[in-house]
């Protein structure tokens, strides 16, 4: 039987690899079988992971790229085909989270939340989906949040510009997922619980009374563990969800249900 889970031969694109969950799934869909192109604007970390994916036998290309500006996301889809001449998956993964209420929030931070997280991805489907609707084929995976649906009332953790970017995520997913499966190209996105990383490392996770809460109140009773996204988002990427999209995979432990 047919591996729908093997990667081989594929090209996937992983934008906002230089650390945490974007580095996890590169990592993940090497293991997987696919070369990857990895976006981020802090190349020297992005380079770092290229080469551990070079390590697994796959082909990997480092492209600084800030998706809050439209050139620099053109020259890094150029970059990207002009090196593969093709893209066969496109994880959207580029983003900040800006702590602070409507009532503190500047207009600054709030602009800084929506453009990285919600009109980034925008842009660099811009400029991927013309070349998945040329070759007929195509899986986009937008990273969204548990933060999507459920918000904090704690002061430490406000994030409304956060909050609303992802929620953003939802609908855009859903609207292209509509748009683009006649062309072969499905939509998905992930929504993760709370996961380490760099992001959350230096807020959430120095918070053992959060963690303590978060642990009590979440059915799986932990955070995730490092890699465990890479499973649902090699599942997104593969054969093996070719009739699945506009869907949000959320990847909490069941804290959404709660």
């Amino acid at each position: 039987m047919k591996n729908l889970f093997d990667l081989s031969g594929k090209v996937a694109v992983v934008v906002g690899a230089s650390s945490g969950l974007g580095a996890d799934a590169a990592r993940g869909f090497a293991d997987a079988g696919a070369d990857v192109a990895l976006l981020a604007r802090r190349t020297e970390k992005t380079e770092a992971v290229a080469e551990e994916v070079r390590g697994k036998g796959r082909k990997a290309l480092a492209v600084a790229c800030d998706v809050t500006s439209e050139e620099s996301v053109r020259a890094a889809i150029e970059a990207v085909m002009s090196a593969y001449g093709k893209i066969d998956i496109l994880l959207n993964n580029a983003g900040v989270a800006v702590r602070g209420g409507v009532d503190g929030l500047s207009l600054a931070d709030w602009n800084k939340s929506l453009e990285t997280n919600l009109t980034g991805i925008y842009l660099v489907c811009k400029y991927v989906v013309p070349h998945m609707k040329e070759a007929g084929y195509g899986k986009i995976i937008n990273t969204a949040s548990i933060n999507a649906l459920v918000a904090d009332k704690n002061d430490l953790f406000i994030r409304h510009g956060y909050n609303a970017s992802k929620a953003g995520v939802i609908g855009l997913t859903r609207g292209m997922a509509a748009s683009y499966s006649r062309y072969g190209i499905t939509v998905n996105a992930v929504g993760p619980g709370l996961f380490e990383s760099e992001m959350t490392q230096s807020t959430l996770f120095q918070s053992q009374e959060f963690l303590a809460m978060y642990s009590q109140v979440n059915p799986a009773g932990r955070p995730a563990k490092r890699g465990e996204l890479n499973g649902p988002l090699i599942f997104l990427a593969s054969d093996a969800s070719s009739y699945v999209t506009g869907q949000i995979l959320y990847v909490d432990g069941g804290f959404s249900v709660i």
